[in-house]
Formats: C-alpha cells, sequence, structure tokens
C-alpha cells in the first residue's frame, strides 16, 4: 500500500511536568518534524491523541505525526485506532522513543523484534498486532548506579546532555525522513552511529 502515508509516532507523557523527561524525546523529534513539514498540530480528541498531517517536502510522501496523549504506557490506545482510520500497514509506521540499551546520542533504526520492556512500544505492538513497525531509538543511557530506571526516564536530560541533544534530535529527524524517502535498510547504513 505505497499510497498510504507513513505514521511517525513520537512516544512521551502528556504536560508541561513531563517535557524535558528523557523519556519524552519521542515528543522531541514530533514537534521537530512537524516544523520540517511546516504543519501545526490539532488535537484529536477521538484518538487522544495530537495529529499533524503534511508532506515531507514537494512530491515526497505524505505523513500523519502523532503524540499520544494516553501517557506512554497505553499508547497503543491512540496509534492503533489512528493506523486503522489513516489505513497505514505495520511496516509504515514509525515509533520515535528512548532507548535505555543504548547510549546516550546513540540512534538506532530496526523493524520488529522485542520490546526491551519498554512499555510504550508493549502497548503498540498489542494495538496492533504486530511487531514488524519500524522504531526509531534514541539513546538515553542507563540510570546511573542502583537509580531505578523508571525514575530515571522521568527526569529531565542532565546540562550536559542538553547541550547536545538539539544535534541528536536533527539527526534522529534525518533518519526518520530517510526512512521514508529511502527505505529502513539505506537509512540504517547512513545514520547508525557507533555505540
Amino acid at each position: 500500500m505505497a499510497d498510504s502515508p507513513f505514521l511517525v509516532v513520537g512516544l512521551g507523557n502528556p504536560g508541561p511536568k513531563y517535557a524535558g523527561n528523557r523519556h519524552n524525546v519521542g515528543f522531541m523529534v514530533a514537534d521537530l518534524l512537524s516544523q520540517r513539514i511546516g504543519g501545526r498540530f490539532s488535537r484529536n480528541a477521538r484518538t487522544r491523541s495530537e495529529v499533524c498531517e503534511g508532506r515531507l517536502g514537494i512530491g515526497g510522501p505524505q505523513v500523519v505525526i502523532v503524540k499520544p496523549l494516553t501517557y506512554m504506557n497505553v499508547s497503543g490506545q491512540s496509534v492503533g485506532p489512528l493506523a486503522t482510520f489513516f489505513k497505514v500497514p505495520d511496516e509504515r509506521i514509525i515509533v520515535v522513543h528512548d532507548e535505555l540499551d543504548l547510549p546516550f546520542g546513540v540512534l538506532r533504526l530496526k523493524s520488529g523484534g522485542g520490546e526491551g520492556g519498554h512499555n510504550g512500544l508493549k502497548s503498540i505492538s498489542q494495538a496492533l498486532g504486530a511487531k514488524s513497525y519500524v522504531r526509531a531509538r534514541f539513546g538515553i543511557g542507563r540510570p546511573p548506579g542502583r537509580m531505578d530506571p523508571a525514575a530515571y526516564v522521568l527526569r529531565d536530560f542532565s546540562a550536559d546532555e542538553r547541550t547536545e541533544l538539539p544535534l541528536f534530535m536533527e539527526l534522529t529527524a534525518d533518519a526518520v525522513e530517510a526512512v521514508m524517502t529511502d527505505g529502513l535498510t539505506a537509512a540504517q547504513n547512513r545514520f547508525h552511529t557507533p555505540a
């Protein structure tokens, strides 16, 4: 279904209290992508999400950028109905999320596989009944010492990380665009950063 749009899902939690959290990097990249296509998010009450529709460049693919407002752990409640409404096959869904198992600033793109304990991904896999969607995994690193990972992801990026964050967000947005225009393998070859 090459004529169907791409559905780009940025994962995060709604509200100002979470805005700068590591867990919200998906929202940050979604905001950046919406600026790039010159679109604006509007609230979709039925799917409990913010949606921005547009086209990637002149004659480029149609893209629907989504920020679920359900809270991270039940993101599938937004993504499932939106995928159905826009008739998007799993392989044209790209989920941008934080990844504890990668060092900060390392980007990995993959299709399918496990969720690695990420509850947002688990919810999406369950809602879609499939795991074959694309994941843009934005490395945030492991928590220091014995800090609980659940507490770590809900903390803001450190001052040092914030200086580099804009660059890594731009790279992630570039990589997501490359998946849409050139395909996953080409994007992996171009954007996978050394771990």
